[in-house]
């Protein structure tokens, strides 16, 4: 008997069909160990001696894999084939070790590619060593990024109230993103201006062209700026005659594009089917682990996390075939092509991601995948089969027009078109842009040199210059790629930290920074600038790729990075508060204090007008207050008011008065946003005040509409089951109605004040009936089914936003999704992320029962350190 150890229980079933009664496989569910999230878990000071820590989940299923090695003189490690399962492989023998499991047994390791019985037998057959130089390289790595989180996590609560660390790499990421934005704010529109003209050829044919010279020389973007210029030259062109000065047509091939790598599968499946980066490789995973085909389960893809783009030869050969029997011989070129990846650092000997049988087309896999499935598959399936086909053949045609003005300058207008002479590769599959169009592919009518030329009209257009386009998901992992920052398998976790943290939101698909977001990426640019370069990032990229190759020791990469990054910091430590508010407001100039159309001073505080605006660090996060404070309580958030959009003073804009207590109804904007206040303080007695709901125009609010509001909650009467009331409110996710810890939803913002008590009641027996409610919670918005371990998931909405629910773990749904289109895949996947996180923030003298830790990494002995704990970043 041999003891075959897996990540997945799914794969672990599949395999175990594919090895017989001779193997048994078991699911290590992942990673069996991590750092504790603490100080001192990794300890610079013990040559980076490095503690470890099995949960209690990993420590049962560690224990089985131990016993089920009684009765066995072999273990085979087959964890995933990239550095993630070389280090998972690694820490079972250390753990293993360490129970004395190993004795006297034959400890080997294999990788598959593709979970098909030809592959993983295959691999079976050829064992051999953990790779200790892959090892060395996610030692490298995760210690890197436990000495930048809880080095640095410290440094910003103290100088930044609230904030955290995106991250080593995500606060690169984070970087781009803010930068952009930058970019976008100091933007200068400019106008310039096109002349088109719609022509006619002697056979009456239409077409369109441009004017791109006068006298010779070539207009250039700008060359037009105002609509005198535009004008004067519409006025020449008049009555003029037009003939065809030239007419070129150029063939030319169109290649198709390399088999899908981890990033370009990411970019393609945003761009094509609107899938955020974790969910592409959470369908993906599914379909690498196998789907149930004809009673069997078979993997239809490689495996997903890769930098290659190299084919196995019998995948180009059956691909090969595909063509031929779908396509015919024209679309099979005369010898396989071969690609190779540009990337630095890219492991070639990593097959690409493929169909691991060609043969097996979209429309016969369909009815064994769900939609999302399918549509990956496809696109998969498409992309490989297109890299081996002919290439497209394109005709290019360039014609230029020309005319003498009455002005007596020369103007040349040029028309441009292509013609597909040959679909090839296209017929099949194209690539989608992420900003901008796709090469003109309009057809030019025949003409020749010299034919004259009709005209329909001559039209002037104006435009203006556009700012740099936000990232998508896609864009920014194309330039995190293009830059050498991070690696396939950290791409998705890049863009899900930076959303989970609240450091962007995803609007139209585009990534818009924070404040929060942005106040943390302005610190680190302003005093740890070195450690947001993008060339020093991606240096170390190589770095630990040169680990994983064997060319340096980790520790030595380790210790240079150290000596380097306390230097830093002992830099920043002395910095008083104000010195950090400086250089934010320089930094974050554009963005809270733009430029006022009036020309005046952005930073004049509009309330007092003697006091200057500056950015506050507050306990719920930053916002923007008078320096004339106290006298002068002036605030706003961060963002700072929209052109129009009119200067609220501090003491807010008077509405009315309340013809019950004779207080004034001001209307005001604080940090957290526009609100609305009945009266004044008195003494310690704080003011009635309601917030303006979203989606509602601020200054659109009447008296009467006000009153309204802050006559909020409003009863709706008493329950006539448990005799408590039942109240009505709007709330952050809308209006709602609420009873003994029970949220219901309602329609619209008006049935806050007409909702009766009987169609309250109604409310919230339906959304009781849904699941179970305890104390403050509602109850379960959907139940999405059994978990593979048992016990039911059930989605629940919190008091900060939804989450989903399985035993005792909770998880938080991601910001692209909502409880209505979560899955319970994604769920299954949620909570085994969640449950395999280390634990938060614990005793300072106590360990926690069921938890086992080691330091196998570096055996050094443990010296007295502080108690200080801190999250991890």
């Amino acid at each position: 008997m041999t003891v075959v150890v897996v990540e997945s229980p799914a794969k672990a079933k599949t395999i175990n069909k594919y090895l017989g009664k001779d193997f048994t496989v078991l699911a290590s569910y992942g990673h069996v160990r991590d750092l504790p999230a603490k100080d001192g878990s990794v300890r610079p000071a013990e040559d980076f001696a490095m503690d470890w820590e099995v949960d209690s989940k990993s420590a049962k299923r560690i224990a089985d894999i131990a016993q089920a090695l009684d009765d066995t003189d072999r273990i085979i490690l087959a964890t995933d084939p990239d550095r993630e399962g070389e280090a998972i492989s690694w820490h079972l023998i250390e753990i293993l070790k360490r129970k004395g499991a190993l004795k006297g047994k034959a400890v080997q390791r294999v990788a598959f590619n593709a979970i098909t019985k030809q592959d993983v037998l295959e691999a079976m057959s050829h064992p051999r060593e953990v790779d200790l130089s892959l090892v060395d390289a996610y030692l490298a790595r995760r210690a890197l990024d436990y000495l930048v989180g809880f080095t640095l996590s410290p440094v910003l609560w103290r100088k930044l109230p609230g904030a955290r660390s995106a991250g080593r790499v995500q606060s690169v990421a984070l970087r781009l993103v803010c930068d952009r934005e930058l970019e976008i704010e100091a933007f200068k529109s400019q106008e310039y201006w096109t002349i088109d003209g719609t022509f006619v050829t002697p056979a009456g044919a239409s077409f369109s062209a441009s004017l791109q010279q006068i006298d010779g020389k070539r207009l250039e973007k700008l060359a037009i700026p105002n609509e005198t210029e535009a004008g004067a030259i519409h006025k020449a062109l008049q009555d003029s005659n037009f003939s065809v000065a030239s007419v070129e047509s150029k063939p030319t091939k169109r290649h198709p594009f390399p088999p899908f790598r981890t990033s370009t599968l990411q970019q393609e499946a945003s761009r094509k089917l609107g899938f955020s980066a974790s969910r592409t490789m959470q369908v993906a995973q599914k379909l690498y682990e196998g789907v149930d085909v004809g009673g069997e389960t078979v993997g239809l893809i490689t495996y997903m996390r890769t930098d290659g783009t190299d084919l196995a030869g019998e995948a180009i050969a059956s691909a090969r075939n595909a063509i031929l029997k779908a396509y015919g011989e024209p679309y099979l070129p005369s010898v396989p092509r071969k690609y190779t990846s540009k990337l630095k650092n890219a492991q070639e000997a990593h097959e690409a991601i493929r169909p691991t049988d060609p043969m097996r087309t979209p429309d016969k896999a369909k009815r064994h995948l769900d939609a999302d499935q399918f549509a990956l598959y496809e696109l998969i399936w498409k992309r490989t089969i297109a890299c081996q086909m002919e290439s497209a053949e394109i005709e290019r045609t360039t014609a230029d027009i020309s005319a003498e003005g009455n002005d007596g300058k020369a103007y040349t207008f040029r028309a441009n078109g292509s013609v597909i002479k040959f679909d090839g590769f296209l017929r099949l599959y194209n690539e989608d842009l992420d900003d901008g169009e796709d090469e003109d592919s309009r057809r030019l009518p025949l003409m020749a040199t010299g034919d004259r030329i009709g005209v329909t009209k001559i039209e002037p257009t104006q435009h203006f210059t556009e700012p740099p386009p936000r990232y998508s998901e896609a864009s920014l992992t194309k330039k995190l790629e293009d830059l050498g920052i991070g690696r396939p398998s950290t791409y998705a976790s890049i863009m899900s930290t930076l959303r989970d943290r609240g450091y962007v939101r995803l609007e139209k698909k585009r990534l818009i920074p924070e404040d929060k977001g942005r106040v943390v990426t302005a610190f680190l640019e302003s005093f740890f600038m070195r450690y947001v370069e993008y060339d020093f990032t991606a240096n170390l990229e190589e770095q630990l790729d040169r680990v994983s190759n064997g060319e340096i020791h980790w520790k030595e990469l380790l210790a240079d990075f150290w000596k380097e990054f306390t230097a830093a910091l002992d830099e920043v430590k002395d910095l008083r508060v104000t010195q950090v508010i400086d250089a934010l407001n320089e930094l974050l100039a554009p963005h809270i204090f733009p430029t006022l159309k009036d020309g005046g001073d952005a930073r004049v505080c509009p309330s007092c007008g003697t006091g200057n605006l500056s950015l506050k660090l507050g306990r719920f996060g930053s916002f923007i207050g008078c320096t004339n404070y106290p006298d002068c309580k002036y605030t706003r958030p961060m963002t700072a008011p929209a052109d129009g959009v009119e200067a609220v003073p501090a003491d807010g804009i008077v509405l009315g008065t309340d013809s019950e207590t004779g207080a004034q109804v001001t209307r005001r904007i604080g940090r957290f946003g526009p609100y609305l206040q009945l009266g004044e303080p008195v003494e310690d007695e704080k003011p009635k005040r309601a917030s303006i709901p979203k989606g509602t125009d601020p200054a659109s609010v009447t008296l009467e509409q006000a009153l309204r509001l802050l006559s909020l909650p409003r009863e709706v009467g008493i329950h006539p089951e448990t005799q408590t009331p039942i109240v009505a409110n709007f709330g952050r996710f809308g209006p709602y109605i609420l009873h003994d810890g029970v949220y219901a939803n309602l329609e619209s913002p008006e049935d806050v004040y007409t909702v009766g008590l009987n169609r309250a009641v109604d409310l919230l027996a339906a959304k009781r009936s849904r699941g179970p409610s305890t104390r403050g919670r509602p109850g379960a918005l959907r139940d999405l089914g059994q978990h593979p371990e048992g016990g039911a998931i059930q989605v629940f909405g919190g008091r900060y936003g939804a989450y989903v629910k399985h035993g005792k773990i909770n998880a938080t749904i991601p910001k692209d999704k909502t409880p209505e289109s979560i899955t319970l895949d994604e769920a299954v996947a949620l909570i085994a992320e969640r449950s395999g996180k280390p634990p938060g923030k614990r005793s300072k003298t106590k360990t926690p029962r069921k938890v086992k830790r080691d330091t196998s990494a570096t055996p050094a002995p443990r010296a007295k350190r502080a108690k200080k704990t801190a999250p991890a970043a």
